[in-house]
Protein backbone atom coordinates (compact mmCIF):
# COMPACT_ATOMS: atom_id res chain seq x y z
CA UNK A 1 0.00 0.00 0.00
CA UNK A 2 1.17 3.55 -0.69
CA UNK A 3 2.62 4.86 2.58
CA UNK A 4 1.01 8.29 2.10
CA UNK A 5 -2.39 6.63 1.80
CA UNK A 6 -1.75 4.59 4.92
CA UNK A 7 -0.66 7.65 6.89
CA UNK A 8 -3.71 9.62 5.74
CA UNK A 9 -6.11 6.91 6.85
CA UNK A 10 -4.38 6.39 10.17
CA UNK A 11 -4.42 10.13 10.80
CA UNK A 12 -8.20 10.18 10.38
CA UNK A 13 -8.67 7.19 12.70
CA UNK A 14 -6.36 8.72 15.31
CA UNK A 15 -8.21 12.04 15.22
CA UNK A 16 -11.47 10.20 15.96
CA UNK A 17 -9.80 8.27 18.79
CA UNK A 18 -8.65 11.54 20.34
CA UNK A 19 -12.17 13.01 20.18
CA UNK A 20 -13.39 12.47 23.73
CA UNK A 21 -17.04 12.91 22.75
CA UNK A 22 -17.23 10.03 20.24
CA UNK A 23 -18.05 6.56 21.59
CA UNK A 24 -19.58 3.60 19.83
CA UNK A 25 -19.83 0.13 18.37
CA UNK A 26 -18.29 -1.54 15.32
CA UNK A 27 -20.21 -4.49 13.86
CA UNK A 28 -18.66 -6.03 10.75
CA UNK A 29 -19.55 -9.17 8.84
CA UNK A 30 -17.89 -10.77 5.83
CA UNK A 31 -14.35 -9.44 5.37
CA UNK A 32 -12.82 -9.30 8.84
CA UNK A 33 -13.03 -6.38 11.23
CA UNK A 34 -11.13 -4.15 8.85
CA UNK A 35 -12.53 -0.79 9.99
CA UNK A 36 -12.28 -1.49 13.71
CA UNK A 37 -8.73 -2.77 13.17
CA UNK A 38 -7.67 0.67 11.93
CA UNK A 39 -8.76 2.28 15.17
CA UNK A 40 -6.99 -0.30 17.33
CA UNK A 41 -3.85 -0.07 15.17
CA UNK A 42 -3.33 3.69 15.60
CA UNK A 43 -3.78 3.69 19.38
CA UNK A 44 -6.17 5.36 21.76
CA UNK A 45 -9.13 3.20 20.74
CA UNK A 46 -10.23 2.61 24.34
CA UNK A 47 -11.70 6.09 24.33
CA UNK A 48 -13.68 5.43 21.13
CA UNK A 49 -14.65 1.77 20.95
CA UNK A 50 -17.36 0.50 23.27
CA UNK A 51 -17.67 -2.84 21.47
CA UNK A 52 -16.60 -4.65 18.32
CA UNK A 53 -18.25 -7.78 17.03
CA UNK A 54 -18.45 -10.03 13.98
CA UNK A 55 -21.02 -12.81 13.73
CA UNK A 56 -19.73 -14.86 10.78
CA UNK A 57 -21.70 -18.03 11.43
CA UNK A 58 -25.25 -17.72 10.09
CA UNK A 59 -26.74 -19.28 13.20
CA UNK A 60 -25.07 -16.69 15.42
CA UNK A 61 -25.95 -13.90 13.00
CA UNK A 62 -29.60 -14.94 12.89
CA UNK A 63 -29.74 -15.23 16.66
CA UNK A 64 -28.54 -11.64 16.99
CA UNK A 65 -30.17 -9.90 14.04
CA UNK A 66 -32.94 -12.25 12.94
CA UNK A 67 -33.17 -14.38 9.83
CA UNK A 68 -32.43 -12.91 6.41
CA UNK A 69 -32.95 -13.91 2.79
CA UNK A 70 -29.62 -12.24 1.94
CA UNK A 71 -26.87 -11.51 4.40
CA UNK A 72 -25.15 -8.91 2.23
CA UNK A 73 -28.07 -6.57 1.73
CA UNK A 74 -29.46 -3.19 2.64
CA UNK A 75 -32.04 -4.78 4.92
CA UNK A 76 -29.35 -6.68 6.82
CA UNK A 77 -27.29 -3.53 7.27
CA UNK A 78 -30.31 -1.63 8.56
CA UNK A 79 -31.08 -4.40 11.04
CA UNK A 80 -27.49 -4.31 12.30
CA UNK A 81 -27.58 -0.53 12.76
CA UNK A 82 -30.95 -0.68 14.55
CA UNK A 83 -29.95 -3.49 16.87
CA UNK A 84 -26.52 -2.18 17.83
CA UNK A 85 -27.66 1.41 18.31
CA UNK A 86 -30.55 0.37 20.56
CA UNK A 87 -28.16 -1.72 22.66
CA UNK A 88 -25.71 1.16 22.91
CA UNK A 89 -28.37 3.57 24.16
CA UNK A 90 -29.88 0.99 26.50
CA UNK A 91 -26.56 0.12 28.16
CA UNK A 92 -24.58 3.38 28.10
CA UNK A 93 -26.97 6.32 27.81
CA UNK A 94 -27.51 6.67 31.54
CA UNK A 95 -23.78 6.43 32.26
CA UNK A 96 -22.32 8.54 29.44
CA UNK A 97 -25.29 10.22 27.76
CA UNK A 98 -24.56 13.70 29.10
CA UNK A 99 -20.94 13.77 27.98
CA UNK A 100 -20.66 11.62 24.85
CA UNK A 101 -22.31 11.27 21.47
CA UNK A 102 -22.89 7.67 20.47
CA UNK A 103 -22.36 6.04 17.08
CA UNK A 104 -22.62 2.64 15.41
CA UNK A 105 -20.57 1.68 12.38
CA UNK A 106 -21.72 -1.48 10.57
CA UNK A 107 -20.88 -3.30 7.37
CA UNK A 108 -21.88 -6.55 5.71
CA UNK A 109 -19.59 -7.55 2.86
CA UNK A 110 -19.01 -10.29 0.30
CA UNK A 111 -15.27 -10.09 -0.39
CA UNK A 112 -13.24 -12.25 -2.77
CA UNK A 113 -12.83 -15.79 -1.40
CA UNK A 114 -10.49 -18.60 -2.36
CA UNK A 115 -13.49 -20.78 -3.30
CA UNK A 116 -15.35 -18.50 -5.68
CA UNK A 117 -14.91 -15.26 -7.57
CA UNK A 118 -18.34 -13.67 -7.48
CA UNK A 119 -18.70 -9.91 -7.61
CA UNK A 120 -17.30 -8.40 -4.43
CA UNK A 121 -19.54 -5.82 -2.85
CA UNK A 122 -20.84 -4.60 0.46
CA UNK A 123 -23.14 -2.33 2.46
CA UNK A 124 -21.66 0.14 4.95
CA UNK A 125 -23.48 2.45 7.31
CA UNK A 126 -23.03 4.76 10.26
CA UNK A 127 -25.66 5.99 12.71
CA UNK A 128 -24.52 8.81 14.94
CA UNK A 129 -25.59 11.58 17.29
CA UNK A 130 -24.63 15.17 16.60
CA UNK A 131 -25.45 16.23 20.15
CA UNK A 132 -25.54 14.41 23.46
CA UNK A 133 -28.85 12.63 23.94
CA UNK A 134 -29.87 13.84 20.49
CA UNK A 135 -31.80 12.01 17.77
CA UNK A 136 -29.42 10.06 15.51
CA UNK A 137 -28.64 10.66 11.85
CA UNK A 138 -27.58 8.02 9.38
CA UNK A 139 -25.58 7.47 6.19
CA UNK A 140 -25.59 4.21 4.24
CA UNK A 141 -23.61 3.37 1.11
CA UNK A 142 -23.21 0.44 -1.25
CA UNK A 143 -19.76 -0.31 -2.62
CA UNK A 144 -18.20 -2.52 -5.30
CA UNK A 145 -14.69 -3.70 -4.52
CA UNK A 146 -12.57 -3.98 -7.66
CA UNK A 147 -9.25 -5.36 -6.36
CA UNK A 148 -8.38 -8.88 -7.47
CA UNK A 149 -7.08 -10.21 -4.14
CA UNK A 150 -8.94 -10.70 -0.89
CA UNK A 151 -6.22 -8.93 1.09
CA UNK A 152 -6.38 -5.83 -1.10
CA UNK A 153 -10.18 -5.77 -0.84
CA UNK A 154 -10.00 -5.95 2.95
CA UNK A 155 -7.53 -3.08 3.00
CA UNK A 156 -9.73 -0.94 0.74
CA UNK A 157 -12.75 -1.72 2.91
CA UNK A 158 -10.92 -0.52 6.00
CA UNK A 159 -9.96 2.73 4.30
CA UNK A 160 -13.41 3.62 2.98
CA UNK A 161 -14.95 2.68 6.34
CA UNK A 162 -12.67 5.15 8.11
CA UNK A 163 -13.46 7.75 5.44
CA UNK A 164 -17.20 7.27 5.95
CA UNK A 165 -16.99 7.55 9.73
CA UNK A 166 -14.67 10.57 9.55
CA UNK A 167 -16.94 12.26 7.02
CA UNK A 168 -20.01 11.69 9.19
CA UNK A 169 -18.27 13.36 12.14
CA UNK A 170 -16.43 16.22 10.47
CA UNK A 171 -17.85 16.89 6.98
CA UNK A 172 -21.27 18.39 7.49
CA UNK A 173 -21.62 19.27 3.79
CA UNK A 174 -22.79 16.06 2.05
CA UNK A 175 -21.00 16.96 -1.21
CA UNK A 176 -17.71 17.26 0.68
CA UNK A 177 -18.36 13.99 2.48
CA UNK A 178 -18.98 12.23 -0.84
CA UNK A 179 -15.75 13.65 -2.27
CA UNK A 180 -13.85 12.33 0.76
CA UNK A 181 -15.00 8.71 0.45
CA UNK A 182 -12.17 7.74 -1.91
CA UNK A 183 -9.46 9.70 -0.11
CA UNK A 184 -6.31 7.61 0.46
CA UNK A 185 -7.52 5.06 -2.10
CA UNK A 186 -5.91 4.60 -5.49
CA UNK A 187 -8.31 5.13 -8.43
CA UNK A 188 -10.49 2.21 -9.54
CA UNK A 189 -10.24 0.21 -6.31
CA UNK A 190 -13.77 0.89 -5.09
CA UNK A 191 -16.99 2.25 -6.56
CA UNK A 192 -19.85 3.74 -4.54
CA UNK A 193 -23.10 3.32 -6.47
CA UNK A 194 -25.65 4.18 -3.79
CA UNK A 195 -25.78 6.63 -0.89
CA UNK A 196 -28.52 7.81 1.42
CA UNK A 197 -28.46 10.50 4.08
CA UNK A 198 -31.14 10.85 6.75
CA UNK A 199 -31.76 12.43 10.11
CA UNK A 200 -31.38 15.85 11.74
CA UNK A 201 -27.75 16.31 10.64
CA UNK A 202 -28.93 16.46 7.03
CA UNK A 203 -32.07 18.62 6.86
CA UNK A 204 -33.68 19.16 3.47
CA UNK A 205 -31.38 16.67 1.75
CA UNK A 206 -32.58 15.37 -1.62
CA UNK A 207 -30.86 12.02 -2.00
CA UNK A 208 -31.38 12.07 -5.76
CA UNK A 209 -28.95 14.99 -5.90
CA UNK A 210 -26.55 13.03 -3.72
CA UNK A 211 -26.79 10.14 -6.18
CA UNK A 212 -25.99 12.57 -8.97
CA UNK A 213 -22.90 13.62 -7.02
CA UNK A 214 -21.66 10.02 -7.02
CA UNK A 215 -21.63 10.06 -10.82
CA UNK A 216 -20.34 13.59 -11.32
CA UNK A 217 -17.53 13.12 -8.79
CA UNK A 218 -16.44 9.85 -10.42
CA UNK A 219 -17.32 7.41 -7.64
CA UNK A 220 -19.47 5.29 -9.97
CA UNK A 221 -20.63 5.02 -13.56
CA UNK A 222 -24.36 4.90 -12.88
CA UNK A 223 -26.95 5.43 -10.15
CA UNK A 224 -30.65 4.67 -9.91
CA UNK A 225 -33.73 5.79 -8.04
CA UNK A 226 -37.31 4.63 -8.15
CA UNK A 227 -40.32 6.60 -9.36
CA UNK A 228 -41.02 7.75 -5.80
CA UNK A 229 -37.49 9.15 -5.50
CA UNK A 230 -35.94 6.41 -3.34
CA UNK A 231 -32.24 5.85 -4.05
CA UNK A 232 -31.52 2.19 -4.80
CA UNK A 233 -28.56 0.00 -5.57
CA UNK A 234 -28.91 -0.98 -9.26
CA UNK A 235 -28.73 -4.73 -8.64
CA UNK A 236 -31.80 -4.54 -6.38
CA UNK A 237 -33.85 -3.43 -9.40
CA UNK A 238 -32.10 -5.06 -12.35
CA UNK A 239 -30.96 -8.46 -11.07
CA UNK A 240 -32.17 -11.24 -13.40
CA UNK A 241 -34.83 -9.01 -14.95
CA UNK A 242 -35.57 -8.26 -18.59
CA UNK A 243 -34.61 -4.61 -19.13
CA UNK A 244 -35.95 -1.99 -21.53
CA UNK A 245 -34.23 1.42 -21.53
CA UNK A 246 -35.13 4.69 -23.21
CA UNK A 247 -32.40 7.31 -23.25
CA UNK A 248 -33.31 10.96 -23.55
CA UNK A 249 -33.11 14.46 -22.17
CA UNK A 250 -36.81 14.37 -21.14
CA UNK A 251 -36.89 18.16 -21.23
CA UNK A 252 -39.83 17.74 -21.35
CA UNK A 253 -41.43 14.32 -21.85
CA UNK A 254 -43.59 14.56 -24.99
CA UNK A 255 -46.24 12.43 -26.64
CA UNK A 256 -43.51 11.14 -28.95
CA UNK A 257 -41.36 10.12 -25.95
CA UNK A 258 -44.21 8.06 -24.54
CA UNK A 259 -45.31 6.59 -27.86
CA UNK A 260 -41.77 5.45 -28.61
CA UNK A 261 -41.53 3.65 -25.30
CA UNK A 262 -45.02 2.15 -25.33
CA UNK A 263 -44.66 0.71 -28.84
CA UNK A 264 -41.24 -0.71 -28.01
CA UNK A 265 -42.56 -2.20 -24.79
CA UNK A 266 -45.34 -4.05 -26.60
CA UNK A 267 -42.88 -5.57 -29.08
CA UNK A 268 -40.33 -6.35 -26.36
CA UNK A 269 -42.83 -8.26 -24.21
CA UNK A 270 -43.85 -10.40 -27.17
CA UNK A 271 -40.24 -11.29 -27.95
CA UNK A 272 -38.66 -11.68 -24.51
CA UNK A 273 -41.07 -14.30 -23.20
CA UNK A 274 -41.36 -12.55 -19.85
CA UNK A 275 -44.24 -11.17 -17.84
CA UNK A 276 -44.82 -7.55 -16.86
CA UNK A 277 -43.51 -8.41 -13.38
CA UNK A 278 -40.24 -9.67 -14.85
CA UNK A 279 -39.66 -6.50 -16.88
CA UNK A 280 -37.90 -3.33 -15.72
CA UNK A 281 -38.48 -0.20 -17.80
CA UNK A 282 -35.90 2.53 -17.22
CA UNK A 283 -35.53 6.12 -18.34
CA UNK A 284 -31.84 6.96 -18.67
CA UNK A 285 -30.07 10.30 -18.77
CA UNK A 286 -26.34 10.72 -19.34
CA UNK A 287 -24.13 13.02 -17.34
CA UNK A 288 -23.00 14.51 -20.64
CA UNK A 289 -26.57 15.53 -21.39
CA UNK A 290 -27.01 17.05 -17.94
CA UNK A 291 -23.81 19.03 -18.45
CA UNK A 292 -24.84 20.32 -21.88
CA UNK A 293 -25.09 23.86 -20.52
CA UNK A 294 -21.62 23.70 -18.97
CA UNK A 295 -22.56 22.83 -15.40
CA UNK A 296 -25.05 20.76 -13.47
CA UNK A 297 -28.35 22.56 -12.97
CA UNK A 298 -29.88 20.83 -9.97
CA UNK A 299 -33.33 22.39 -10.36
CA UNK A 300 -33.47 21.38 -14.01
CA UNK A 301 -32.35 17.83 -13.18
CA UNK A 302 -34.96 17.44 -10.44
CA UNK A 303 -37.65 18.80 -12.75
CA UNK A 304 -36.94 16.05 -15.28
CA UNK A 305 -36.87 13.39 -12.58
CA UNK A 306 -40.07 14.63 -10.94
CA UNK A 307 -41.90 14.47 -14.26
CA UNK A 308 -40.67 10.92 -14.92
CA UNK A 309 -41.61 9.97 -11.37
CA UNK A 310 -45.11 11.35 -11.87
CA UNK A 311 -45.35 9.00 -14.86
CA UNK A 312 -44.27 6.09 -12.64
CA UNK A 313 -40.86 5.57 -14.18
CA UNK A 314 -37.56 4.77 -12.43
CA UNK A 315 -34.52 6.76 -13.55
CA UNK A 316 -30.89 5.93 -14.24
CA UNK A 317 -28.16 8.56 -14.54
CA UNK A 318 -24.98 7.29 -16.18
CA UNK A 319 -21.61 8.26 -17.62
CA UNK A 320 -22.12 5.98 -20.63
CA UNK A 321 -21.88 8.24 -23.64
CA UNK A 322 -21.70 5.26 -26.02
CA UNK A 323 -24.54 2.79 -26.11
CA UNK A 324 -22.24 -0.24 -26.06
CA UNK A 325 -20.99 0.81 -22.62
CA UNK A 326 -24.57 1.05 -21.36
CA UNK A 327 -25.30 -2.40 -22.80
CA UNK A 328 -22.25 -3.92 -21.06
CA UNK A 329 -23.28 -2.37 -17.76
CA UNK A 330 -26.83 -3.75 -17.94
CA UNK A 331 -25.61 -7.21 -18.95
CA UNK A 332 -23.64 -7.35 -15.67
CA UNK A 333 -26.93 -7.72 -13.79
CA UNK A 334 -29.02 -10.01 -15.95
CA UNK A 335 -28.99 -12.89 -18.42
CA UNK A 336 -32.43 -11.92 -19.66
CA UNK A 337 -33.20 -9.91 -22.78
CA UNK A 338 -32.16 -6.24 -22.95
CA UNK A 339 -33.73 -3.66 -25.26
CA UNK A 340 -32.69 -0.09 -26.01
CA UNK A 341 -35.35 2.31 -27.29
CA UNK A 342 -34.32 5.17 -29.57
CA UNK A 343 -35.20 7.28 -32.55
CA UNK A 344 -33.51 7.14 -35.95
CA UNK A 345 -31.20 10.10 -35.10
CA UNK A 346 -29.66 8.10 -32.24
CA UNK A 347 -29.26 5.09 -34.52
CA UNK A 348 -27.40 7.31 -36.97
CA UNK A 349 -24.97 8.25 -34.20
CA UNK A 350 -24.34 4.60 -33.37
CA UNK A 351 -23.19 4.07 -36.95
CA UNK A 352 -20.92 7.12 -37.01
CA UNK A 353 -17.35 5.79 -36.84
CA UNK A 354 -15.95 8.98 -35.30
CA UNK A 355 -17.29 7.90 -31.90
CA UNK A 356 -15.08 4.80 -31.83
CA UNK A 357 -11.66 6.17 -32.70
CA UNK A 358 -10.42 5.32 -29.20
CA UNK A 359 -11.28 1.63 -29.64
CA UNK A 360 -8.66 -0.63 -31.15
CA UNK A 361 -11.33 -2.53 -33.05
CA UNK A 362 -13.30 0.60 -33.98
CA UNK A 363 -16.98 0.29 -34.74
CA UNK A 364 -16.74 -3.51 -35.12
CA UNK A 365 -15.56 -3.81 -31.53
CA UNK A 366 -18.26 -1.45 -30.30
CA UNK A 367 -21.08 -3.26 -32.06
CA UNK A 368 -19.71 -6.65 -31.06
CA UNK A 369 -19.75 -5.61 -27.41
CA UNK A 370 -23.22 -4.11 -27.76
CA UNK A 371 -24.96 -7.08 -29.34
CA UNK A 372 -23.02 -9.99 -27.80
CA UNK A 373 -25.75 -10.70 -25.23
CA UNK A 374 -28.61 -10.70 -27.72
CA UNK A 375 -29.52 -7.08 -27.11
CA UNK A 376 -32.03 -5.48 -29.48
CA UNK A 377 -32.52 -1.89 -30.59
CA UNK A 378 -36.12 -0.71 -30.97
CA UNK A 379 -36.04 2.21 -33.36
CA UNK A 380 -38.78 4.81 -33.83
CA UNK A 381 -38.92 6.39 -37.31
CA UNK A 382 -38.32 10.06 -38.02
CA UNK A 383 -39.65 12.55 -40.51
CA UNK A 384 -36.94 13.97 -42.74
CA UNK A 385 -36.57 17.67 -41.93
CA UNK A 386 -35.77 18.67 -45.52
CA UNK A 387 -37.69 16.11 -47.53
CA UNK A 388 -40.67 15.54 -45.23
CA UNK A 389 -40.34 11.83 -46.04
CA UNK A 390 -40.56 9.06 -43.47
CA UNK A 391 -37.20 7.51 -42.50
CA UNK A 392 -37.65 4.14 -40.74
CA UNK A 393 -34.75 2.08 -39.40
CA UNK A 394 -34.83 -0.25 -42.41
CA UNK A 395 -34.32 2.65 -44.84
CA UNK A 396 -31.53 4.44 -43.00
CA UNK A 397 -28.54 5.28 -45.22
CA UNK A 398 -25.21 4.43 -43.59
CA UNK A 399 -21.66 4.78 -44.90
CA UNK A 400 -20.94 2.50 -47.88
CA UNK A 401 -18.38 0.43 -45.95
CA UNK A 402 -20.98 -0.29 -43.24
CA UNK A 403 -23.94 -1.25 -45.42
CA UNK A 404 -23.34 -5.01 -45.28
CA UNK A 405 -22.87 -4.87 -41.52
CA UNK A 406 -26.03 -2.81 -41.13
CA UNK A 407 -28.01 -5.20 -43.33
CA UNK A 408 -26.75 -8.13 -41.23
CA UNK A 409 -28.09 -6.51 -38.06
CA UNK A 410 -31.44 -5.77 -39.70
CA UNK A 411 -31.79 -9.26 -41.18
CA UNK A 412 -30.96 -10.91 -37.86
CA UNK A 413 -33.41 -8.64 -36.00
CA UNK A 414 -30.85 -7.01 -33.73
CA UNK A 415 -32.33 -3.76 -34.99
CA UNK A 416 -36.12 -3.74 -34.75
CA UNK A 417 -38.18 -1.18 -36.63
CA UNK A 418 -41.15 0.23 -34.69
CA UNK A 419 -43.96 0.19 -37.25
CA UNK A 420 -47.15 0.78 -35.25
CA UNK A 421 -46.32 4.37 -34.34
CA UNK A 422 -48.68 7.33 -34.18
CA UNK A 423 -47.94 9.51 -37.27
CA UNK A 424 -49.15 12.62 -35.46
CA UNK A 425 -46.23 12.43 -33.05
CA UNK A 426 -43.44 12.31 -35.62
CA UNK A 427 -43.21 16.09 -35.79
CA UNK A 428 -43.02 16.60 -32.03
CA UNK A 429 -39.52 17.46 -30.84
CA UNK A 430 -38.65 18.22 -27.18
CA UNK A 431 -36.53 21.30 -28.07
CA UNK A 432 -39.54 22.81 -29.87
CA UNK A 433 -41.83 22.12 -26.92
CA UNK A 434 -39.26 23.63 -24.56
CA UNK A 435 -38.86 26.79 -26.64
CA UNK A 436 -42.63 27.27 -26.77
CA UNK A 437 -43.23 26.80 -23.04
CA UNK A 438 -40.41 29.25 -22.26
CA UNK A 439 -41.77 31.85 -24.66
CA UNK A 440 -45.36 31.62 -23.47
CA UNK A 441 -46.65 29.96 -26.65
CA UNK A 442 -49.56 27.73 -25.52
CA UNK A 443 -48.94 25.30 -28.39
CA UNK A 444 -46.47 23.37 -26.21
CA UNK A 445 -49.33 21.92 -24.18
CA UNK A 446 -50.55 20.02 -27.24
CA UNK A 447 -47.12 18.36 -27.50
CA UNK A 448 -47.03 16.76 -24.04
CA UNK A 449 -49.37 14.49 -22.03
CA UNK A 450 -51.84 16.35 -19.74
CA UNK A 451 -50.15 15.17 -16.53
CA UNK A 452 -46.82 16.49 -17.79
CA UNK A 453 -48.34 19.87 -18.71
CA UNK A 454 -49.96 20.11 -15.29
CA UNK A 455 -46.78 19.47 -13.30
CA UNK A 456 -44.77 21.88 -15.48
CA UNK A 457 -47.29 24.67 -14.97
CA UNK A 458 -47.91 24.09 -11.28
CA UNK A 459 -44.20 23.98 -10.42
CA UNK A 460 -43.00 26.32 -13.17
CA UNK A 461 -40.43 23.85 -14.47
CA UNK A 462 -37.97 24.58 -17.30
CA UNK A 463 -38.49 28.35 -17.16
CA UNK A 464 -42.21 28.05 -17.91
CA UNK A 465 -43.88 31.35 -18.76
CA UNK A 466 -47.60 31.68 -18.19
CA UNK A 467 -49.61 33.09 -21.05
CA UNK A 468 -50.11 36.82 -20.57
CA UNK A 469 -53.70 37.97 -20.05
CA UNK A 470 -53.39 40.98 -22.34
Amino acid sequence: MNSEMDVGTNKKAFQINLDAKKYGTFAEIGAGQEVARRFFHVGGASGTVAKTMSAYDMTFSDAIYGTADRYVSRNRLQTMLDHEYNLLIERLNEKFGNERTFFVFADTVAARSFKQHNESHGWLGVRFQEQTRGEPSQIIIHIRMLDESNVDQQEALGIIGVNLLYGAFYHRQPEKLIASLQENLAPDRIQVDMIKFSGPAFPNIDNRLMSLQLVSQGLTNAVMFTADGETVQPADILYKKAILVERGSFRPVTYATNDMLNRARTAFLKQCGCSEEELVVLMEMTLENLLSEGQLNHADFLARVDILGALGRPVMVSKFGEYFRLASYLARYTNRMIGLVMGVPSLMEIFDEKYYLNLEGGILEALGRMFKSGLKLYVYPMMGAKTGELVPATKLEVAPNLRSLYRYLIDNEFIQEITDYNPEYLCIYPPDALAKLQSGDPAWERMVPPEVAEIIKSRRFFGYRAISAS
